[in-house]
């Protein structure tokens, strides 16, 4: 099996997850599938329910809301494929940290944000790079919109279209998803 990473970017309900499974699925039965979202609400509870019941039982699943890549080394075993989805969950936790609200009055330190996003990208660029398996990250594309009113939705909007850029330069290959079909932009 040739290794690969790749990238699968695009909106809210493009057919991300469903795209990036079926890549999955005919990749390699030996899938390790990394959640990102935490069940924080009832309609994360019930998003979560759906993702799981979609996906093959036959797959293992690591749920982890940061520091993914220690994680995918102490779970990956003999699996062949790695599935992460979702990149925007996991910027959106690094942000929010375990405090989980924002007001407009806090202050955010970006740097010390930005660092540790970047951070998270370069160690899982690193256990990429350390691993066998194929990779598939999803990941929203949120840039493409207005600009946001609140300044921590356009902090967020900026880590996350980072994070984005680091992770398409290293892919193999990088898909655009509109409305359930695949556009391969790289690769």
């Amino acid at each position: 099996m040739e290794r690969r990473n790749i990238l699968i970017l695009g909106g809210a309900r493009s057919g991300k997850s469903h795209f990036a499974q079926e890549l999955a699925g005919t990749t390699s039965d030996r899938v390790l599938f990394v959640a990102t979202a935490e069940a924080l609400d009832v309609d994360m509870n019930l998003r979560i329910e759906k993702h799981r019941s979609d996906r093959p039982q036959s797959w293992r699943t690591l749920e982890i809301p940061v520091n993914v890549a220690s994680g995918i080394e102490q779970q990956i075993n003999d699996a062949e494929v790695v599935l992460i989805d979702c990149l925007t969950l996991l910027v959106s936790n690094i942000m929010l940290g375990e405090d989980r609200e924002f007001s407009e009055a806090d202050d955010i330190d970006i740097d010390a944000i930005t660092k540790r996003v970047e951070t998270e990208v370069k160690a899982l660029k690193d256990t990429m790079n350390r691993s066998n398996a194929t990779y598939i990250i999803v990941s929203n594309e949120v840039g493409m919109g207005l600009v946001p009113e609140n300044r921590h939705a356009r902090i967020y909007r900026d880590l996350l279209g980072r994070a984005n850029q680091l992770l398409a330069e290293y892919a193999d290959e990088v898909y655009f998803m509109i409305s359930g079909i695949s556009l391969k932009v790289k690769g």
